[in-house]
């Protein structure tokens, strides 16, 4: 008996975990969300880019791209037989485009870019395996003003979009690593005190952290509105090492707010999950009174250790934010119809759907029109509603 024998035949519709048809209205929908986000980042001067879906294994995730190894897929290439990679994110694509195809070019380098991605998911994400990505990345100022740029430019996209009231949560993640590095506590400890930071589990911080428990817990309590948060680490006797980084996080948000006095800003002052190759001040961007992420990112370095920043937005999460557009309205064209008449409805914004048989009669032409989702139809020289 064969293995297979008795199976049932899989459907033609089964697709793997994560990875889904977007029907017409969702995909006419994702498409013009992306082209509205490429626009809005053309305008502030960030040209596009479009690095490959699959690159060598050794160049994809080397760098900071070494960060995302293990949310990479592999597969050979069988003509070099060298392993390739199925790229979880473009920003560290982009990266390596500026530092090779575009070492000579200009600074400050603004690039622009958008296309799918594909990981391998953790679990409770496993829907999230393959993810549309568009965003902008600000390559050789080392300033506040450029971490205050991305979260402008991400603002005024959101706007295009019709989301209203974008909220934008900073961090410093080097300031909870500095704080474990300088504490003078062992690796095992260091390592459970991150996942309790995570977990933003006080107490266990508490028992772990020794020397520096009262300053986390600080930091822990110091989350919210970002005034507030900028007040408390103000008062902090935080290291040397480590003061610096709080300043910087002050001058971003100060920076933020001359160019968009109404942003919703919080802090989170040792929020570091998920920040693997950053360097600096972060962002994550959600839609007030929504948890869904609809885009993150930071400063971190490109190359030799030249200075960037960027933001990656989610198009699939930012369209579930905003309303759906009203899909095009359709008007039936019998064959033979005049095609002035149709090319003045597209021009208009309506979408035109022929008709496939000669000489049909208006009662056919109505029915078909219906049948076929029109809410008008051509019918001579004139376009009539259904």
């Amino acid at each position: 008996m064969s293995h297979f024998e008795g199976l049932e035949t899989p459907s033609a519709a089964l697709l793997p975990s994560g990875f889904v048809d977007l029907l017409p209205r969702e995909a006419e929908a994702e498409a013009k969300g992306i082209e509205t986000l490429l626009s809005v980042f053309g305008a502030w001067g960030y040209e596009r880019v479009r690095p490959p879906l699959l690159e060598f294994e050794s160049s994809l995730l080397s760098g900071s791209g070494e960060a995302l190894a293990d949310q990479t897929f592999r597969l050979m290439d069988p003509y070099s037989r060298r392993m390739m990679g199925l790229r979880p994110d473009m920003t560290t694509q982009v990266a390596r485009i500026a530092a090779t195809r575009l070492m000579d070019a200009p600074r400050p380098l603004r690039l622009s870019y958008a296309g799918p991605c594909v990981v391998l998911g953790v679990p409770g994400r496993e829907s999230d395996r393959e993810i549309s990505q568009a965003g902008i990345e600000l390559i050789g100022p080392d300033s506040a003003e450029a971490d205050a740029e991305i979260v402008v430019v991400a603002a005024e996209a959101m706007a295009a979009l019709g989301i209203a009231g974008g909220s934008f949560d900073l961090t410093m993640p080097s300031i909870a690593r500095g704080l474990l590095a300088a504490s003078g506590l062992g690796a095992e400890v260091c390592g459970r005190l991150s996942h309790a930071l995570d977990r933003k589990d006080a107490a266990e911080v508490a028992r772990l952290g020794g020397p520096i428990a009262g300053l986390l817990i600080a930091l822990l309590n110091a989350a919210g509105a970002a005034e507030l948060a900028l007040e408390v680490l103000a008062g902090l006797d935080l290291p040397e090492a480590v003061r610096p980084l709080a300043v910087r996080l002050r001058e971003s948000v100060l920076a933020i707010r001359r160019r968009v006095p109404d942003a919703a800003l919080t802090i989170d002052p040792v929020e570091f999950r998920g920040w693997q190759y950053h360097t600096g001040v972060c962002v994550t961007v959600f839609a007030r009174g929504q948890r869904e992420e609809l885009g993150r990112g930071g400063r971190y370095l490109v190359g030799d250790g030249e200075a960037a920043c960027g933001l990656t937005l989610r198009p699939d999460a930012l369209l579930r934010a905003a309303a759906l557009p009203a899909p095009r309205l359709r008007v039936y064209v019998p064959l033979g119809s005049d095609e002035a008449v149709a090319r003045g409805l597209r021009a208009r914004g309506f979408a035109t759907v022929y008709g496939l048989e000669a000489s049909e009669p208006e009662e056919a032409v109505r029915a078909e029109a219906v049948r076929l989702g029109c809410v008008q139809a051509v019918l001579g020289d004139r376009v009539v509603s259904l």
